[in-house]
């Protein structure tokens, strides 16, 4: 049993300690074992509290034992990004400038309210610092590493969490999008991720990006992220950003498939280049959604590349970041963080008010596609997974992260939901994904569309239990 219950959903889970032929605590020694094993091996973790897991495994076994639950993920193991403040855990996010010793005293939003409802939170997973880049490697952790190669890059930044979720270090995963933060590690490691539309899941404290950030799952299944922004989308009093809502359980009607629906098909957005091999699974990802009964047709969106708009609100962000630093914290930050940060300092407040209004134009005619569409696909990313250690392919003539991942931030200007969805492995193994965007608020539009096509082309995870932990932990940070 210990090894299966580390494959199940939290359905299933949940299920088995209803009817008392599983315990939350043997789920959670399965967990901690999983993660004593193959940690060495990926770095996906910054911090692991196997005691603190454990006695919340004890409560929550006592609760199911009275049959009294505290909610749907009782006992369900979790994990959180070192990007969201934790109660008791330092918060570090990927960084030597921040000091581990100081007092935690709040969990952010999602994360009470999965405490709330019994999750079982096993530690904080890794993320390149303050999350500035498209791959997991920061000067607080090393570098984290891909489950389908170790060779390779997950992605990130939220690449401890899709390593993770990948390898069965727990079943539940909080991550974080502020340009696809969520989207990228699980395309390169072949999970479903899901960024909700902005407000959906409060946030405190907010990033300085502010709304360009997302909080949401990565999980090996829709079923088990519909059922945690259930969990998680729940109203807070400290993010003055949310939206009105909740008690909304986004797993009603995901079975219900897509049959009548218009599906606009993009495979560039207008401005992106994809690796041929990439575009081909896509384009039979698109297929296989009109053998569902939509109507998928392409379209030629002719955006101009957002990265414009989006870059210099990044640099804003960074700065943001920067500006309290003292010369010696500066001297210990991944250098290109503070290249991408110094034109921030420059922006007057009249120029950031010209961006905003580009980024409103630019939502608008998202707002007015899905007035004929019911969801927009296209690649997830340009590429696969390519050498851990480096921000972009090794001889790839690329520069910046966001010139592989064309497709996400967009997404990211204007709140959207999307979602990666896996849809098929190159010759060389690696997953490859597509990507689902739907209109403001549709969230739910969304997670059907990907149940159906889960349930017709269901997603393989990497068959860990065959791998031989060996040390390839990186000691160093990467460079780039």
């Amino acid at each position: 049993m210990s090894s299966d219950v580390l494959s199940m959903t939290a359905r299933e889970l949940v299920e088995h300690y209803r009817n008392k032929t599983l315990s939350p605590v043997e789920t959670t020694r399965a967990a901690l074992d999983r993660i004593s094993r193959l940690d060495p091996v990926y770095n996906a973790f910054v911090l692991v509290d196997e005691t603190r897991a454990l006695k919340d495994a004890r409560a929550s076994e006592a609760r199911w034992h009275k049959g009294e639950p505290s909610g749907e993920v009782d006992g369900v193991p979790a994990t959180v990004k070192d990007l969201i403040v934790t109660e008791g855990w330092p918060t570090r996010r990927g960084s030597l400038t921040i000091d581990a010793s100081q007092a935690w005293l709040e969990d952010g939003p999602p994360v009470a309210r999965m405490r709330e409802q019994g999750a079982i939170f096993l530690g904080k997973t890794t993320t390149p610092e303050f999350g500035w880049k498209g791959v997991t490697d920061s000067p607080l952790t090393g570098v984290t590493l891909n489950p389908w190669d170790t060779r390779l890059t997950p992605g990130g930044s939220s690449g401890g969490a899709a390593v993770a979720a990948a390898t069965g270090m727990g079943t539940l995963h909080i991550a974080t999008d502020g340009g696809g933060s969520i989207r990228i590690p699980a395309g390169f490691c072949g999970l479903f991720g899901f960024k909700p539309t902005f407000g959906i899941v409060p946030v405190h404290p907010h990033s300085p990006a502010l709304t360009l950030w997302h909080q949401g799952p990565i999980s090996r299944n829709v079923d088990d992220a519909a059922l945690m922004l259930s969990v998680i989308a729940q109203p807070d009093s400290r993010d003055w950003y949310q939206v009105p809502g909740g008690n909304r359980d986004f797993r009603a009607g995901t079975s219900s498939g897509v049959k009548g629906w218009r599906i606009a098909y993009s495979k560039t957005l207008g401005y992106a280049n994809v690796d041929p091999e990439v575009a081909e699974l896509v384009d039979q990802g698109a297929r296989a959604f009109e053998a569902l009964g939509a109507s998928v047709e392409e379209v030629d969106l002719d955006f101009d590349d957002p990265i414009s708009i989006m870059q210099p609100l990044w640099a804003v962000a960074l700065a943001l970041g920067v500006s309290p630093m003292t010369p010696a914290q500066r001297e210990l930050v991944d250098p290109p963080l503070l290249e991408l940060a110094a034109p921030g300092f420059d922006i007057s407040g009249l120029e950031y008010r010209q961006l905003e209004r580009r980024r409103e134009d630019f939502a608008r005619r998202m707002c007015n596609l899905h007035c004929t569409y019911d969801l927009l696909l296209t690649p997830q990313l340009a590429v696969t997974a390519f050498e851990a250690g480096h921000e972009v392919p090794p001889g790839s003539q690329r520069k910046r992260w966001w010139e592989w991942s064309p497709f996400t931030y967009p997404f990211n200007l204007s709140q959207q939901p999307a979602a990666t969805l896996p849809c098929g492995f190159t010759e060389a193994g690696l997953p490859v994904a597509m990507q689902l965007v739907g209109n403001k608020f549709e969230d739910a539009k969304v997670l059907r569309a990907a149940r159906a096509f889960e349930q017709a082309h269901p997603f393989l995870m990497p068959k860990i239990e065959e791998y031989e932990p060996a040390p390839l932990r990186a000691s160093t940070p990467a460079s780039g």
